[in-house]
C-alpha cells in the first residue's frame, strides 16, 4: 500500500493563494468524491483545510502525486508549476511523519496551538462520511492523534504559546494605545472569533459587537461577552462606528468590500481603523489595505509575533519529535505486516482446502467402516504430507547457495522450540 501527501501552508504559500485551495466544510464531500474520480483505482483520501493550510492524504496500491497534484490545481485555477512552486509533495514515511507532526501542532503558524487537532478530526469524520476513509488512512490518522495527545500531555509544547487571538489583541494595540476606548466588531461566530472575544473582552472595550449570518449564534456569542449581536446585513451602515474590525468566516467572497470601507472612513472623519482578515478566502477586499488610515492586516502578518517565544521551547520540540518517531515507526511496521495480508489469505484458503479434503476422505472411510483410530491416523497423515510437501520440494529444490537459507527457514518452522504443537503435546503427556 502507497500513502502519499499533497499540501500547501502558511511557510509555503501566502494567503491569496492558499484562498484559491480553500474547501468549506459543505464542499468536502463532493470533493473527496471528484478527487478519488481523477484518480486511477480505488484510492482512500482525506482533505484538511484550515486558514493556514490545505492537504490532500491520500492512499493507494500505488502512488499517484502527479494526478493529485494536476487534480489540485485545477480546483484552484492555476498551472500545475505555479502550484508546485507553493506545495509540497511527500511520501510514505515522510507522509507519515508529517501528518503526525500536523497533529501534534509542530508544523503550525503558532507551535504547539491545540486547534489542528480537532480540525483534523473534522477532517477525518467527514472523509469517513463520504466513503472515502480506509483502513491505511483512519490507522495513520488515529495514530497521529495518539501521539498528539502523547505530545501535549507530556511535553511543553504548548507552554507559553502566543494564539492568533492573543496576536490580534496585540497587534492592534500597537495602533490603539488603550483598547478600553474602543469599540470592536468581530464579524462571524466561529471558534477563533470566539478565542478573539475573549481576549479583547479581557481589556474591557467600550463595546464588543458580533456580526453573523446566522443571528442566534452571534447572540448567544455577544451575550457571553458581555457585547452585542448585530445582523450581518446591517454592516455597511454600521461599519464606521468600530474602530477595530476582526472577521473570521467561512464564505466564498469578502464580506467586507472597498466602497464599504471608504464610505466608513469618510464618516469616521480620519480617525484609524484596524481590520483584521484572518479568514481564508478572504472577507475583507485586500484593496481596502490601500485606503489612507486603514490599517488591514491577514492571518499571514500576524507571524512574526505568534513566533516570537518559541525558541526556548525547543527541547519540548527535541521531545516531541522523538514521540513522533515512534509513532512513524509503529505505523510503518503495521503497514509492513499489511503488506503480506493477501498472502496469508492465500495460505489461508490452501490450507482450508486441503483440511476439508482430508475430511471428506476420513468420513468415507468411516463409512466404509474403517476404526475410529484408522481414519484419524489417516486424516492426520494426510494433513502432514499435504503441508510437508512444499516445504521439502522447496528444499530439494532450491540452488546450492539458496539451500541453507532456505534450510535455516524450515527449522524456524518446523523446529523451533516455541512451536505451539510441542507445548500441546508436553501439556497432554502430564
Amino acid at each position: 500500500m502507497a500513502v502519499w501527501a499533497l499540501g500547501l501552508n502558511h511557510a509555503t504559500a501566502p494567503v491569496d493563494v492558499r484562498s484559491k485551495f480553500a474547501f468549506g466544510a459543505e464542499q468536502l464531500g463532493s470533493a473527496l468524491t471528484e478527487l478519488r474520480r481523477s484518480l486511477v483505482g480505488d484510492v482512500e483520501a482525506a482533505i484538511l483545510s484550515t486558514c493556514n493550510r490545505t492537504e490532500l492524504y491520500c492512499a493507494g496500491s500505488h502512488h499517484q502525486m502527479a494526478r493529485t497534484l494536476t487534480w489540485l490545481s485545477e480546483i484552484g485555477r492555476v498551472s500545475a508549476d505555479t502550484l508546485r512552486n507553493h506545495s509540497y509533495g511527500l511520501l510514505d514515511v515522510q507522509a507519515a511523519r508529517h501528518a503526525f507532526r500536523v497533529a501534534s501542532g509542530l508544523d503550525s503558524m503558532v507551535l504547539g496551538e491545540p486547534q489542528i487537532l480537532g480540525q483534523m478530526k473534522n477532517a477525518v469524520r467527514a472523509a469517513a462520511t463520504t466513503g472515502a476513509l480506509g483502513p491505511t488512512l483512519n490507522q495513520l490518522f488515529q495514530r497521529s492523534f495518539s501521539v498528539a495527545k502523547e505530545v501535549r500531555t507530556s511535553t511543553d509544547i504548548g507552554a507559553q504559546s502566543i494564539s492568533l487571538a492573543a496576536a490580534a489583541v496585540r497587534l492592534s494595540g500597537q495602533l490603539f494605545e488603550d483598547l478600553s476606548e474602543t469599540s470592536v466588531l468581530l464579524v462571524g461566530a466561529g471558534e477563533m472569533i470566539d478565542l478573539c472575544a475573549a481576549h479583547f473582552a479581557a481589556k474591557n472595550p467600550k463595546a464588543i459587537t458580533i456580526a453573523n449570518r446566522t443571528e442566534q449564534r452571534g447572540e448567544s456569542l455577544a451575550q457571553k461577552y458581555g457585547g452585542q449581536a448585530m445582523a450581518l446585513a446591517r454592516l455597511p451602515e454600521r461599519l464606521h462606528e468600530f474602530d477595530i474590525v476582526v472577521s473570521c468566516t467561512a464564505s466564498t467572497l469578502p464580506l467586507i468590500g472597498l466602497g464599504a470601507v471608504e464610505s466608513a472612513i469618510k464618516k469616521r472623519k480620519k480617525r484609524p481603523m484596524f481590520m483584521l482578515d484572518l479568514a481564508v478566502p478572504r472577507d475583507i477586499e485586500p484593496q481596502v489595505k490601500q485606503l489612507p488610515d486603514v490599517y488591514l492586516y491577514t492571518v499571514d502578518d500576524l507571524r512574526g509575533i505568534v513566533q516570537k517565544g518559541q525558541a526556548h521551547r525547543q527541547a519540548a520540540v527535541t521531545h516531541a519529535e522523538t514521540i513522533i518517531d515512534s509513532g512513524v515507526q509503529n505505523f510503518v511496521q503495521w503497514m509492513d505486516g499489511r503488506s503480506h495480508v493477501g498472502l496469508i489469505q492465500q495460505i489461508q484458503t490452501r490450507t482450508d482446502s486441503w483440511r476439508h479434503a482430508e475430511i471428506a476422505r476420513a468420513q468415507k472411510l468411516l463409512v466404509k467402516g474403517q476404526s475410529m483410530d484408522e481414519v484419524l491416523e489417516s486424516l492426520s497423515r494426510g494433513l502432514v504430507n499435504k503441508l510437508m510437501h512444499g516445504a521439502m520440494g522447496e528444499l530439494h529444490a532450491a540452488q546450492p547457495e539458496d539451500r541453507d537459507r532456505v534450510a535455516a527457514t524450515l527449522q524456524k518452522m518446523f523446529l523451533s522450540a516455541k512451536c505451539p504443537h510441542e507445548a500441546e503435546t508436553k501439556h497432554a503427556l502430564q
